[in-house]
């Protein structure tokens, strides 16, 4: 692979100044969440554990110290908390999907890397869960 792809994918591990990408990212944002498959899961919420980081590609522009010229953390996790409180999800990866949907409704993210772990799913595992990468 060559060109915009393999700085993306490159991007995803660390930022990339000769690429002009930067690397933002949401650690451990724990919410409640109503999501299984089991008759259980459907009527108390579970806590998931969500993780994105994201390749922005940079316009070249000075960097003037202003909210609108970057991707706004804020924002994004305000998205994911509201679409997490909107009702019922069945699987892990139908959540990372409607995750990474929300991270490149921003056209300046090319790429996202989504990781969903429900939390208190195994006594014996600190977590299960799916990631994915979506790319635009």
């Amino acid at each position: 692979m060559t060109g915009t792809s393999d700085k993306v994918v490159h991007a995803l591990q660390m930022a990339d100044e000769a690429s002009s990408v930067r690397h933002m990212f949401v650690r451990d944002l724990v919410l409640e969440c109503l999501i299984g498959v089991y008759k259980h899961e459907k009527r108390k919420p579970q806590r998931v554990q969500i993780n994105v980081d994201l390749a922005i590609l940079e316009d070249g522009r000075p960097f003037l110290d202003k909210l609108g010229d970057v991707v706004d953390y804020e924002t994004l996790t305000d998205r994911i908390r509201a679409m997490v409180a909107s009702g019922h999800v069945s699987l892990v990866e139908t959540l990372a999907e409607r995750i990474a949907e929300i991270c490149l409704l921003d056209e300046r993210v090319h790429a996202a890397r989504v990781r969903v772990e429900k939390l208190d799913i195994f006594p014996d595992a600190a977590g299960a869960g799916v990631e994915i990468e979506r790319t635009r």
